[in-house]
């Protein structure tokens, strides 16, 4: 399989859970992926969250609520083990929709609200940090040879 070159950060669509345009950050030492929510909580053994990025009004603040999660333990970069809560979703990046597991995670001191790391990224990309908005790019100059 042929892999495709990311740069460091990139834009990316996760069209189970109807957000377009969201910021990732593109992590090789993190293992797991992420997305920035607030209020986890279960209820009646469903999962809520709130999604938060501050670039997306639509968005910020829109709660969701998962049927199917897990629960994983993650060391964070400070070298402390977390419980996290983990969904399945999908993501499209460079026209191509892939299934990625997301641990859900306050990430308010961060910059992206989405982290994708190696889990992810094994066997489908080469990371070129020099790199940024490689697809998201790639991907409005398609949209520009539409002819309506």
């Amino acid at each position: 399989m042929e892999k495709t070159i990311i740069g460091r950060f990139d834009k990316a669509d996760f069209p189970s859970l109807h957000l377009h345009d969201i910021a990732i950050k593109i992590d090789t030492g993190a293992y797991t992926s992420s997305i920035h929510c607030e209020n986890i909580r279960e209820e009646d053994e469903v999962l809520h969250c709130t999604f938060l990025d501050e670039e997306h009004p639509l968005y910020n603040g829109k709660e969701f609520a998962f049927n199917e999660y897990d629960i994983v333990f993650v060391r964070s970069s400070n070298g402390m083990i977390q419980k996290r809560y983990q969904v399945e979703s999908t993501i499209k990046i460079f026209n191509k929709v892939y299934k990625i597991s997301l641990s859900l995670s306050s990430r308010q001191e961060m910059r992206f609200p989405v982290l994708i790391g190696r889990k992810f990224l094994t066997k489908k990309f080469i990371v070129d940090p020099e790199l940024t908005d490689v697809s998201y790019k790639q991907s409005n100059n398609e949209n520009k040879n539409i002819i309506p």
